[in-house]
């Protein structure tokens, strides 16, 4: 019985050609990793850089793995990311749907015309899935790759339970062209009769992103370098189809260490646990692009860029086929560089809930704090353990008053807090100025360095030996009772 070809061409008539057109294609197993991250900062850029179309699909044919809320992850992630798509689940599109599992009869139907053309066929063998997966190429045919098409047909309308798979051809070799690696060409032995369809209808990943990626007018095909392999049976899918072949660019793995891929199971972070852990996603995105890609030219030395920056210079010739390595210290850095280019308002705006979390009197001027911390942190985690005194002063040792650089000890720093407690007491105003210029001429009065008389002021008011600004900063942000108060419990200290 052959296949009314209506339905084939109404599906080609619909797919979109003319421009670059890419897809991000994630299963919504409920992590987005960083090497995932970085494929869809890739594809995206290959788009954007292409005045192209990005699409989001998701690709959740594997039932087994699916978390709940997953989806949701995805959405999050490339929407804090600026990674906008042009169509997808939630916006449509000329050729939805963009949900795998939406598309099931679909992949049936294109399993079928490929059983028409001779590049596949039903199998009616029962073979567990770990066979499947044994990698055993020097096995025999399958037997059901023999059979005459006629008898077959009538065995799956007879309602015979089959697989679908592919035909790879006996001898010769396959070559396939990848825009980092070059042309590779494997022996046809080396490949085995993969299923395309299961048994519940449903398509094999393999099967059903070579359908969707055609029928969607993919042009760029961005994976990651573990796809290799899988590629020639790709190459052949399209072949037997009548199809152009996109372009391939596989990426080499983001690695942990020299040996180990970074993953989920030894729990490398997430781009969200990156958040967590205090990393803007700016930083996160620049630091995410240059794992494995770097620019070329007049740029070839930048190494923060922005986002619309990435956009310009993105090139895949940038792209090595070497492994990257992801370096949380790296990372920092990036991280610290973005905090310090940031406006003092944007910078307070990130650091409030996190000096929040340890500051909660509501009269400490978060704004003032913020601008303590500014150049001093290079994660907004680092900032909660860094402003704990000001809301309570820690229980601290006498041995914090002894300091060699500023020439104090026990008996120095009780003599320094007895004359500034009066002179704070009698101030005019409590401005930073004014704290600032009256311990200055305190000093010089007493006949001693700066230092010598700000070290005890600012180990009493902050009861810890490093703080985000010196005794000036914490007295005027405690204010007036509270710095005298401190002051004089450190004179208790003392005595």
């Amino acid at each position: 019985m052959s296949l009314d070809m209506t339905y084939f061409q109404d599906m080609e008539a619909k797919i979109p050609h003319g421009k670059v057109r890419t897809r991000f294609a994630p299963s919504p197993t409920g992590y987005m990793h960083v090497g995932n991250l970085r494929t869809a900062l890739y594809t995206w850029l290959i788009a954007r850089h292409n005045q192209g179309t990005f699409i989001l699909r998701i690709e959740d044919t594997d039932q087994g793995r699916l978390v709940e809320g997953a989806t949701d992850v995805i959405y999050r992630t490339l929407a804090e990311c600026g990674l906008d798509h042009d169509e997808g689940p939630d916006i449509g599109g000329p050729v939805a749907p963009y949900i795998q599992s939406e598309r099931r009869d679909t992949y049936g139907k294109y399993a079928r015309l490929l059983v028409e053309r001779g590049h596949a066929y039903y199998c009616f063998c029962e073979k567990a899935e770990s066979e499947e997966d044994s990698g055993e190429f020097n096995r025999g045919d399958d037997p059901c790759r023999a059979l005459d098409p006629a008898e077959a047909q009538a065995r799956v309308d007879a309602g015979e339970p089959y697989v679908i798979r592919q035909k790879i051809p006996h001898g010769g070799t396959t070559t396939f062209h990848d825009a980092i690696f070059g042309a590779i060409t494997v022996e046809n032995d080396t490949l085995d009769d993969q299923v395309l369809l299961k048994r519940d209808g449903l398509p094999t990943y393999n099967f059903a992103n070579v359908i969707d990626d055609h029928l969607m007018g993919i042009t760029h095909v961005v994976r990651g370098s573990e796809y290799l392999s899988s590629a020639p049976k790709y190459n052949l899918l399209y072949e037997g189809f009548g199809w152009e072949v996109p372009t391939y660019v596989h990426c080499s793995p983001v690695m942990r260490d020299q040996h180990n891929k970074m993953s989920k199971r030894h729990g490398d972070p997430s781009y969200e646990d990156l958040r967590d852990q205090g990393f803007l996603t700016q930083a996160i995105l620049n630091y995410v692009a240059l794992l494995g890609w770097s620019p070329k030219g007049d740029q070839a030395e930048q190494e923060v860029f922005s986002l619309s920056e990435l956009v310009d210079a993105f090139d895949l010739s940038g792209i090595s086929k070497s492994p990257a390595i992801f370096d949380i210290e790296k990372l920092t850095h990036f991280n610290a560089l973005y905090l310090r280019a940031m406006t003092p308002e944007a910078f307070h705006a990130v650091a409030e809930p996190y000096i929040r979390q340890s500051v909660k009197n509501p009269a400490l001027d978060t704004a003032e704090i913020a601008a303590l911390l500014q150049a001093r942190c290079e994660k907004l985690t680092d900032i909660p353990e860094k402003v704990d005194f000001f809301d309570a002063l820690p229980d601290y040792d006498a041995e914090l008053f002894t300091n060699k650089k500023s020439k104090t000890n026990p008996e120095v720093s009780k003599s320094m807090l007895e004359a500034a407690i009066p002179m704070l007491e009698g101030l005019d105003a409590w401005t930073t100025d004014a704290i600032h210029d009256g311990l200055i001429a305190l000093a010089e009065q007493l006949g001693v360095k700066n230092a010598t008389l700000m070290w005890p002021v600012r180990i009493a008011a902050a009861g810890k030996s490093v703080t985000p600004g010196g005794a000036v900063e914490v007295c005027h942000i405690l204010g007036r009772e509270e710095t005298l108060r401190r002051l004089r419990l450190g004179l208790e200290k003392l005595s």
